[in-house]
């Protein structure tokens, strides 16, 4: 044999070794679906050498052992959930929820460590101009601190009332704290807008920060992002929805505008929960200790007049917050749950439809059993990936009696699901395996059928708005498009 030649078939054996390597690293991962482990097996070897970079760099659910170290010993310091509630200010929800929904609660509870707390009053908010009205009030009146943390904060017109905002309530002694994540919001980190912050006294922070993204990927995926909306103020006044702090006419992707969000203000007790989950995410990137804003009374009543009133007052509520540091499968458990306990109606509005195979099962078998279950998607997505990857699972979802709308209107961003006039899930998590696996995703489960009523109404006028599909379109589909869509659809468990 020649000397090439003996180069040539050591470096395949070389390669093949790699490859056998990286397969078996696959195989053996913890919590992932055999679906997943055979995509990325035949992945490593159809695909020479990119095959097992790809794994390497996203192929696995990894923050860094640094950061995860961090996270742990800060979260350490911050008292446990439970030990959070005051009974003089808010009392266990449980007592106020009916039997037959409580168990999706305690599931909740499992996850977060949060009970479902009762004392709070809450308002579906008009849009997303009325959202940053109301947040911008609620900051001009703080006395004591503004928590403040978006996935996307742009230097548009709304970014910049926000920034301004809470510039004009660190001047005057206000304690204002602002994490935004550090690829969501680049555009706003880098600007002016960030740096006079800073110098007005407002302390901020970049979630999970990139850095060098050559040497990021030694350490971690890059991917791995902070996708929650969270806003706590005095500890009494608390926001939740899909809406990030920019214009609706989100400029960055001005021809899939304008994005349509759905943000819910509440005022008591349940803002304590959220304001855990932002001190969770604080903590591990700025040497700030805050654990004591925890562990002190919550106050007994709103330290100012809202400036939005609440539809009704002692509803009970809880927070879930959920990322690649806590369970593995808490989000899809909690969308299962959710369906699977539907008797009546289930109306569901989400951007992004990337399921896992449960969750479609569950989707098919609520409409299968007679429950009138719809669900409402964008008719443009900003991502072509996700939206042929969404449209892949229409006939089977069609054909077990699933009603699909899609919204031309803009891009349909609310996250939203109701449940038999009764239970609403509102937040940031999506039903694709983004917010399954990759990204810190925060949301509040509630039982008030007035509340739940006026974010069914304001999804019927999604649908009102919205185009029915047919199982007669889906099937005239061209081969092509199909095929374009079950592709991508089968690399689903990779991306």
């Amino acid at each position: 044999m020649s000397e090439s030649s003996l180069i040539a078939s050591l470096m395949l054996l070389t390669h093949f070794a790699f490859q056998v390597g990286v397969a078996m690293r696959a195989l053996l991962r913890p919590h992932r679906e055999p679906a997943a482990r055979m995509t990325w097996v035949v992945l490593i070897f159809a695909v020479p050498v990119a095959g097992f970079v790809a794994y390497l760099l996203v192929g696995e659910t990894n923050i860094g052992r640094r950061r995860v170290k961090r996270l742990r010993q800060s979260l350490a310091r911050l008292p446990a959930p439970q030990q959070m509630a005051n009974p003089d200010a808010g009392t266990s929800g449980s007592d106020s929820i009916p039997e037959q929904h409580r168990h999706l609660f305690r599931l909740g509870e499992s996850i977060s460590g949060f009970a479902p707390i009762s004392g709070n009053q809450a308002h579906l908010l008009a849009d997303s101009s009325a959202t940053i009205d109301a947040l911008v009030a609620d900051i001009d009146a703080a006395r004591d601190h503004v928590h403040l943390l978006f996935y996307i904060w742009l230097p548009d017109n709304n970014g910049q009332r926000v920034a301004e905002a809470l510039m004009r309530a660190a001047q005057r002694g206000v304690v204002c704290r602002a994490l935004a994540d550090d690829l969501g919001s680049r555009r706003m980190i880098r600007s002016e807008h960030w740096q006079q912050m800073q110098a007005s006294g407002v302390r901020l922070a970049r979630a999970l920060p990139i850095g060098n993204p050559l040497l990021r990927v030694l350490t971690g995926r890059i991917d791995l992002r902070n996708h929650r909306k969270i806003v706590v103020i005095d500890d009494w006044i608390t926001y939740c929805g899909s809406q990030n702090c920019a214009d609706a006419e989100f400029l960055i992707k001005a021809k899939y505008a304008p994005w349509v969000d759905l943000m819910v203000r509440f005022e008591g007790p349940i803002a304590r929960q959220n304001q855990y989950l932002f001190a969770s995410d604080w903590v591990p990137h700025v040497d700030d200790d805050i654990d004591a804003l925890l562990r002190r009374p919550l106050p007994q009543t709103a330290p100012e007049p809202g400036s939005v009133s609440a539809s009704r007052s002692d509803l009970p509520a809880q927070v879930i917050g959920t990322g690649p540091t806590v369970r593995w499968s808490a989000m899809p458990e909690v969308f299962e749950a959710l369906i699977y306990s539907a008797r009546h109606e289930l109306t569901i509005t989400t951007p992004y439809y990337v399921p896992d195979e449960s969750i479609q099962a569950a989707l098919c078998a609520s409409a299968r059993r007679g429950v009138r279950t719809t669900i409402v998607f964008p008719a443009r997505n900003d991502s072509r990936i996700v939206a042929a990857a969404s449209r892949s699972y229409y006939a089977e979802l069609l054909a077990a009696g699933v009603r699909i709308f899609e919204y031309p209107k803009g891009l349909l961003h609310a996250k939203s699901l109701t449940m038999d006039g009764a239970i609403s899930l509102i937040g940031s998590a999506n039903m694709d395996r983004r917010s399954f696996e990759l990204n810190y995703e925060n949301n509040i489960l509630l039982h008030d059928p007035a509340l739940t009523a006026s974010l069914r109404e304001r999804q019927q006028h999604y649908l009102a708005d919205s185009v029915p599909v047919t199982p007669e379109q889906v099937s005239s589909w061209s081969w092509r498009w199909r095929l374009w869509n079950n592709t991508v659809a089968m690399l689903g468990p990779v991306l």
